[in-house]
This record gives C-alpha cells, sequence and structure tokens, in this order.
C-alpha cells in the first residue's frame, strides 16, 4: 500500500477483481513484488543496464515495471494474461511520476507468456512464478530456442522460485546467484559471471 500511496498508482491485489482471482488460482495468483527486495535483485545483476531490455513476464498491474524504470534500460516490457490487469497497468505507466525514473520506454503488452517472442537483445526476464509447470517448461524452451537463434547474454531473475528445478535442467542457462527468495540465471553468453549471495 505505501508503494502505492507514494506513486499514486493501483498494483496492489486489493483490487484485484474475483474472476481474475478465480483465473489466477489455474495460473498463478496476483501478488505484486515488495520494492525492497526488488530493487536488491536487480542490484545483484553485474550488467550495463542501458544494453539491457527489462522483460516480466505476468506484469500484472506493472509494478514491477515500474520499479524497473528506475534502471536506465534500453526498454521495459510487461506480458500479462489478464485484460483488466493489463488496463490497470497501462494506466499505471501513464500516470506514473518519479523522480528516480531513468528510462521511459515502457509498456504493457496483453497476451500469454508461453506465446511471447523474445526480442533478439540482451534481457533481463523477470518471473514471480507467473505460469503452472508446463506453461514455465514452454517458456523456458522459448528462451533456449531464442539464445540457439541468437547468442546474447539473458539473464532470468526468478523470484520465490517453486519451479526452479525446471531451470536447473536447462543446458544454456546456468544459476548464477541468489538467496533463499530470489535465483539468478544467466545464458552462457553472459559470461557465467557469480553473482555473490546477499
Amino acid at each position: 500500500m505505501d508503494y502505492d500511496w507514494d506513486n499514486r498508482v493501483d498494483t496492489t491485489s486489493a483490487t484485484v477483481s474475483w474472476p481474475d482471482r478465480l483465473r489466477g488460482v489455474f495460473n498463478s495468483p496476483y501478488q505484486p513484488t515488495e520494492p525492497g527486495l526488488f530493487h536488491e535483485m536487480i542490484r545483484s545483476l553485474p550488467i550495463e543496464f542501458s544494453e539491457f531490455t527489462f522483460i516480466d513476464l505476468g506484469s500484472g498491474k506493472g509494478r514491477a515495471l515500474l520499479m524497473a524504470a528506475d534502471y536506465p534500460f534500453r526498454r521495459i516490457v510487461g506480458i500479462e494474461l489478464l485484460p483488466r490487469l493489463h488496463r490497470v497497468a497501462q494506466e499505471n505507466i501513464r500516470e506514473y511520476r518519479s523522480e528516480a525514473q531513468q528510462c521511459f520506454a515502457v509498456e504493457s503488452v496483453c497476451g500469454d507468456a508461453v506465446d511471447f517472442a523474445f526480442p533478439p537483445e540482451p534481457a533481463v526476464l523477470y518471473l514471480f512464478n507467473p505460469l503452472p509447470e508446463n506453461g514455465l517448461e514452454r517458456v523456458i524452451a522459448n528462451v533456449e530456442l531464442s539464445l540457439e537463434k541468437n547468442p546474447r547474454p539473458v539473464y532470468v531473475v526468478y523470484h520465490n522460485p517453486l519451479l526452479e528445478a525446471l531451470l536447473v535442467r536447462s543446458a544454456t542457462l546456468k544459476k548464477v546467484g541468489g538467496t533463499d527468495q530470489y535465483s539468478v540465471y544467466a545464458s552462457l553468453e553472459s559470461g557465467g559471471h557469480k553473482i555473490p549471495a546477499v
């Protein structure tokens, strides 16, 4: 609530409708990221932000997109399945004003993360348990195929990694850091730099 009050946006789960809550049971319930942890995760990345696109799979009302805008990412993209949450995210992006904002190329796309075509550029993929197991398997396969076609640095920041075993099996993504609250994986083209645990 403090984040919403300070930034005059609507990103809490309190105003999520019952139909969307029900759909969340079958996909992933809406839960916004806590700001302090988000910044800890992003600051752990050994990257030049301006060279990377930030992509939030299951972006909900867009809180992670707004927080990512505090960093000079090349651009920021959110993918959200539920049209109502997507519309709220678009409104939040329009209304958001912060002296800390460094990236202004922010967009929310309404669609299914399993069908998302990853852009052929360095990227930070943010996951907060957005998908059930079969959906996450398909996303990882899409990431691997994208990396095979266009080798490049890609980092996966997985918050609350309940299905981390799926990433562990990847031959393309290797764990480079994290804590008990999140894991960070990197493509082989990222250099395999280990990130110190916080």
